[in-house]
C-alpha cells in the first residue's frame, strides 16, 4: 500500500453571517416521511402507509415511547402531498380534509404536547413537486398560515421554478417567515437546483437566508445512493466546510437506516458515521413501528450522536480518499491549549474485500504529547491510551466503517 499522507484543514464556519433567527444552533434531528412513504394518498388500500395525520401522530408517539426523543430526535416533518388540490376562496393553503380532518394546527399541538416540533413542506414554484399548490405569488400569505398553524419548521422545495429564481424566492420566504414573529426553522433546497445546471452557489447568501440546505440529489433507499452523496461531499468539501456552523448546516438528506429493504447493518453505520462527521442534520425516514433492533441501536448511539452535535460545530472532512477507501476526521470537544480531540472514521467502499489501514497518530495531526484516550464508538469499548508516535491499526469490513474518538489526555 502506498504511504498515506493526511492533511486536515479546519473550516471556519464564520465565513458568512448565519440566518439570525436563533434556531439550529446544532444540527436538527427528527423524522421525515418522504423517502419511506413518498406521496401515498390511498388510505383505503394502504391505511398504515398513507400520508395522513395518523401517520405523523404514530411516528411522534414512537419517537417518545421508543427512546428517540431522549437522544435528540425531536422533529416530525411532513413532506409533499399534505394539501388539498386547490387553495380556499381566500387564497390560503388547506390541508386535505379527508386525510387531515383535524387540521394542521391540531397536529402541531399534538406534537407540542409531546415536547416535539412540527415541520411542514412547501415549494417556491407554482406547484410542489407532486403537483399541489406552490407558494409562488403567496409567500407572505403562506408564511402567515404556517405561523397560525404553529408550525416550527418549513422545508421549501424548488420544483417548477427556474434555478435562477432561487436567489429571489428563498430570501423572500425567509423575510416572510421572520415577519410572522414565530420562530420557524427554515430548510432550503436552493443549492440542489444550482449544482446540476452548473450555476455558482453562493453560500454566504444561502447562510443568510437558510438554517439548512440541500446540495445534491434526493437520497433513495440504496447503498449506491448513500455512496453517491458521500462522493459529492468529498469532491466539494473545500467549498462546503467553511459554510457550515451554528445556525446553518449542509443537509445531505434523510437517514434511511432501518428502511426495509435497504442498507445492511454495516452500511447503516457508514451513513450514521459520515453524517455525524459532517455535522449534518440527522433526520430519519423509515417506519419506526417496524424497525429492527439493530438499526434502532445504530440510530440511538449516543456517542455517535454526540459527534454530530459537538459544540465546536466544525464540519469534518476527508483526509484520505481513494476509489475504495476513505479516512475522515472531525475536531471535537474536549479541547486543551488550543488543541482539540478528534472523531476518526475509516470507510471501506469495497463490496467484498476488507480494508486494513495503519498510521501513526502524528501523521493525521494528533500531536498531543500526553496522548489520547481512544474509544471505538460502535463497539462502545474503550481502547488504550495512544501517543502521537503510536500506530493505529484498523480492519474495516466491506461496505463498512470504523469510528473512533481520540480524546485529549
Amino acid at each position: 500500500m502506498a504511504p498515506l499522507k493526511f492533511v486536515f484543514v479546519c473550516g471556519l464556519w464564520a465565513l458568512a453571517m448565519a440566518l439570525d433567527n436563533g434556531l439550529a444552533r446544532t444540527p436538527p434531528m427528527g423524522w421525515m416521511s418522504w423517502t419511506a412513504f413518498k406521496c401515498e394518498m390511498n388510505c383505503t388500500a394502504y391505511p398504515n402507509a398513507c400520508i395522513n395525520e395518523q401517520l405523523y401522530q404514530k411516528m411522534a408517539d414512537r419517537l417518545v415511547l421508543d427512546g428517540y426523543k431522549d437522544v435528540g430526535y425531536n422533529h416530525i416533518h411532513i413532506d409533499d402531498c399534505w394539501m388539498a388540490r386547490k387553495r380556499d376562496a381566500n387564497g390560503s393553503l388547506v390541508a386535505d380534509p379527508d386525510r387531515f380532518p383535524s387540521g394542521m394546527k391540531a397536529l402541531a399541538q399534538y406534537m407540542h404536547a409531546r415536547d416535539l416540533y412540527l415541520g411542514i413542506y412547501e415549494d417556491y414554484g407554482l406547484e410542489t413537486c407532486a403537483g399541489f399548490p406552490g407558494s409562488y405569488g403567496h409567500i407572505q400569505m403562506d408564511a402567515n398560515t404556517f405561523a397560525e398553524w404553529e408550525c416550527d419548521y418549513l422545508k421549501l422545495d424548488g420544483c417548477y421554478m427556474l434555478p435562477t429564481e432561487g436567489g429571489i424566492g428563498y430570501p423572500e420566504m425567509e423575510r416572510a417567515l421572520n415577519a410572522t414573529g414565530r420562530p420557524i426553522m427554515y430548510s432550503c433546497e436552493w443549492p440542489s437546483y444550482l449544482y446540476p445546471v452548473q450555476l455558482e452557489v453562493n453560500y454566504t447568501e444561502i447562510r443568510q437566508s437558510c438554517n439548512l440546505w440541500r446540495n445534491f440529489h434526493d437520497i433513495s433507499n440504496s447503498w449506491h445512493s448513500v455512496l453517491s452523496i458521500i462522493n459529492f461531499y468529498d469532491k466539494w468539501q473545500d467549498k462546503l466546510i467553511p459554510a457550515a456552523g451554528p445556525g446553518g448546516w449542509h443537509d445531505p438528506d434523510m437517514l434511511i437506516i432501518g428502511l426495509d429493504p435497504g442498507l445492511t447493518v454495516d452500511q447503516a453505520k457508514v451513513q450514521m458515521s459520515i453524517w455525524s462527521i459532517w455535522s449534518a442534520p440527522l433526520i430519519m425516514s423509515n417506519d419506526l413501528r417496524a424497525i429492527e433492533p439493530q438499526f434502532k441501536e445504530i440510530l440511538q448511539n449516543r456517542d455517535v450522536i454526540a459527534i454530530d452535535q459537538d459544540p465546536l460545530a466544525i464540519m469534518g472532512r476527508s483526509v484520505l480518499n481513494s476509489q475504495d477507501n476513505g479516512v475522515y476526521m472531525k475536531p471535537v470537544m474536549p479541547t486543551k491549549n488550543n488543541a482539540t480531540s478528534f472523531a476518526i472514521a475509516v470507510l471501506n467502499r469495497h463490496d467484498n474485500k476488507a480494508y486494513t489501514v495503519q498510521f501513526a497518530l502524528s501523521r493525521v495531526g494528533l500531536n498531543n504529547t500526553a496522548g489520547y484516550q481512544m474509544k471505538d464508538l460502535w463497539s462502545k469499548q474503550d481502547m488504550r491510551v495512544m501517543k502521537p508516535s503510536d500506530t493505529l491499526k484498523l480492519s474495516v469490513p466491506p461496505t463498512g466503517i470504523s469510528m473512533l474518538k481520540a480524546t485529549l489526555i
